[in-house]
């Protein structure tokens, strides 16, 4: 059985400190949906973050 991660969509954003939190909330709501959120720091620019969402 192959797991297969499909990226949805992706957006830059300005960097919060409290990002994460909705990444961790979106994550334990819709995970029965097959969804999962990402977020990371922008390799060029640390004042910037990568929010992406996945179909698992």
């Amino acid at each position: 059985m192959e797991n297969k991660i499909e990226v949805l969509s992706t957006v830059t954003v300005n960097y919060q400190s409290d990002l994460y939190k909705l990444v961790d909330a979106l994550n334990r709501t819709l995970k029965q949906q097959d969804l999962m959120f990402g977020l990371a720091l922008d390799k060029d620019d640390q004042e910037k973050a990568v929010f992406t969402i996945y179909r698992t």
